[in-house]
């Protein structure tokens, strides 16, 4: 029987911190309450985005591209590892460790190129406002949507083939909370430097190459709004650019630091919390962020409860 055979009939164990029983309870705590907060926030800003009329503009457009990605990011993770958490064998079938990989492999992808099309949108809106309608009309939108979630999709299915022909030689414990290829390729009975490099070149392509892009349309962006001036222009325009820019920092921060760190045993523990915060507790705090720094949004939901009690 093949490898991939055995493979399809085998279940992983997802160790998680199973060797440090007393942070179970904290843990699944913290991981219901970031999910409950994560699917109600999300769900919010999809809703009030699509009902508000005054919201139909590119920006929320690509907000809510964001939240959708961020509740099925968290959805593809999280309720298993609550059950997990609850169970004392902390197991995944091969099928769902396959499914876990895609997805979030998918999702975190896309978000990488989303945050950068993001930062695109507030560069023309800023720099360029007189062209803003012509430059982000709606086509050009749903085009740059588009590109980046075929994009996340397409490295993904690469990424997550090369990951899974790795001969695994019997070896079922993933040192990890979930399915991540890094925890994978530890599995693996073979020389895996060929599919580090890949991984880490891949990296550098959905992560520096974007934040670098980011970074630049921020340089012209500050400029633009030192030269505003009204003050209320000023503080409105760093407003809005302020909570994309947060986002923009936890985000990128924890996945660089996971990804494009050198492998150390000593950062095993500390690799596995940094998983967590990009991949459970960023989703959470993304529409906290969005809301409670955006006036349009909370005026929107606002007036979305109130017709909702009016009838």
């Amino acid at each position: 029987m093949s490898v991939a055979n055995e493979s399809i009939s085998r279940e992983f164990i997802l160790l998680g911190f199973s060797d440090r029983p007393w942070l179970e309870l904290p843990l699944f705590v913290v991981f219901l309450v970031s999910y409950i907060l994560t699917i109600f926030g999300n769900m919010m800003i999809i809703l009030v985005s699509r009902l508000d009329s005054k919201l139909h503009t590119p920006m929320y457009f690509f907000l809510t591209n964001l939240s959708l990605l961020d509740l099925c990011y968290t959805t593809s993770t999280v309720p298993q590892m609550l059950i997990n958490i609850c169970s004392t064998r902390k197991v995944i079938s091969y099928g769902g460790c396959v499914a876990q990989l895609f997805i979030f492999l998918a999702l975190g992808c896309t978000e990488c190129f989303l945050l950068g099309v993001m930062s695109f949108d507030r560069f023309v809106a800023i720099c360029r406002p007189l062209h803003y309608s012509v430059i982000m009309h709606q086509r050009r939108c749903l085009q740059l949507a588009a590109a980046c979630w075929i994009s996340g999709f397409s490295n993904s299915v690469l990424q997550s083939t090369w990951t899974l022909q790795m001969p695994l030689c019997g070896h079922k414990e993933v040192d990890h909370f979930f399915c991540e290829v890094p925890a994978l390729l530890k599995l693996s009975c073979v020389d895996t430097t060929a599919n580090e490099a890949e991984l880490f070149f891949i990296s550098v392509l959905f992560l520096l190459i974007p934040v670098t892009l980011i970074l630049i349309s921020y340089a012209f962006i500050v400029q633009a709004v030192l030269r505003i001036r009204s003050a209320e222009g000023r503080r409105k325009a760093f407003g809005t650019c302020g909570s994309h820019l947060i986002v923009v920092v936890l985000f990128y921060g924890t996945a660089i630091y996971m990804y494009l760190q050198p492998p150390s045993p000593t950062s095993k523990d500390r690799g596995k919390m940094v998983s967590l915060f990009y991949g459970i507790i960023t989703p959470m705090l993304n529409p906290l962020i969005y809301t409670l720094r955006n006036k349009e949004v909370k005026g929107a939901f606002k007036r979305l409860v109130t017709r909702i009690i009016l009838s």
